[in-house]
């Protein structure tokens, strides 16, 4: 399948009830295949919405009523969402937003890119909120990371952001399904579905009260402060004897293990750290590395978005290098095995020095 369809059957299968889009390269085929799959579900209900800000609000009031609820977009789409985003963060309630990374800024262009990690991983929006962010690399993995997400949107009554590229979105490749466990049920006392025999609920982001709203973000930061510490995601690859660690995330980092490959039948011992949550950020496996080696190698499909995080988890230890290719260029192992290569025998030379 498709990572845009298996995206979406995954989600079926994860008891999305709801779903809410607007066509926009390269996700249509996510929004194709659920229109398809969500009808079949009892209750299911598929809206392609007159806009993208529609849809998002569209998946408020469905979370708002108890439903698993899940939208999509790309580039200017998700731009559109971030309001809505904004407002799901601030009400506390569950979904899961789809963002298949095309080439920016503006209306760029229809190829994968690596664009959007400052906007996911800073919420994106405005006022003091988070989202987890999970960064799958493989058709399989975004299928099993769709799991993971409504599970943790309805954990932590928040939204949760799933981060692709096109590539990712439009390659075709092997993948499972998984069925066989019963979904986990999760207490939605907050749920508008009437008031007969209960007290009334009310869902509002909207606090005139100066007092009443601080203590409302407070309680939001302690939330995000749990996700730091239970949610944190990453893989290692040939780590352990390495002299230079490779940083990259999704399709980025399926291009820096074949370069990571080629490198050491060269004999240079280079490793990787893959980042699966891009927020909360693996830190304490960048502090921990940087015991063992100095030099860092961050790679991305854009001029650099998550260098920030890896100089905050370094904290001024070790020499970060880079290397990126933004607006939609993807760039193949060979390539960039030579340009580690060179980096890593300039370190070797200094060393000597």
């Amino acid at each position: 399948m498709s990572g845009n369809s298996a995206v979406g059957e995954a989600a079926v299968l994860a008891g999305c009830t709801a779903y809410f889009g607007y066509p926009i390269t390269p996700q249509n085929e996510l929004t194709e295949h659920m229109a398809k799959r969500i009808v079949e579900v009892p209750g299911g209900v598929f809206i392609q919405s007159e806009s993208e800000i529609a849809a998002i609000n569209m998946v408020l009031g469905a979370s708002a009523a108890g439903a698993r609820a899940m939208t999509s977009s790309s580039g200017p789409g998700i731009s559109l969402k971030q309001e809505g985003i904004s407002y799901l963060a601030a009400d506390e309630l569950p979904a899961v937003i789809v963002n298949m990374m095309r080439g920016g800024p503006g209306m760029g262009n229809i190829s994968p890119a690596q664009s959007d990690y400052l906007q996911a991983t800073r919420g994106g929006g405005h006022g003091d909120y988070r989202t987890i962010v999970l960064a799958p690399a493989s058709v399989q993995e975004a299928a099993d990371l769709v799991y993971v997400a409504f599970d943790l949107a309805d954990t932590y009554r928040n939204p949760v952001v799933i981060l692709g590229d096109g590539m990712l979105g439009q390659m075709m490749e092997p993948v499972t399904f998984t069925t066989a466990a019963p979904r986990k049920e999760y207490p939605k006392e907050y749920v508008l579905s009437g008031a007969s025999g209960r007290p009334s609920r009310m869902i509002r982001s909207l606090l005139f009260d100066t007092k009443e709203e601080e203590e409302h973000n407070w309680k939001l930061f302690r939330k995000y402060q749990l996700m730091e510490h239970n949610e944190v995601r990453y893989e290692t690859f040939l780590l352990d004897d390495a002299d230079m660690a490779v940083l990259a995330y999704g399709i980025a980092a399926r291009i820096a293990k074949g370069a990571i490959k080629r490198l050491r039948q060269e004999g240079l011992k280079v490793g990787l750290i893959r980042p699966i949550t891009l927020w909360p950020f693996p830190m304490k496996i960048i502090q921990e590395t940087a015991k063992q080696l100095g030099d860092f190698f961050v790679f991305e499909m854009s001029t650099g978005q998550m260098i920030e995080d890896v100089k905050l988890a370094l904290e001024g230890k070790g020499h970060i290098h880079f290397y990126g290719r933004p607006g939609g260029v993807i760039p193949t192992p060979v390539e960039l095995s030579r340009i580690i290569a060179r980096h890593c025998y300039q370190s070797q030379r200094s060393k000597k020095r």
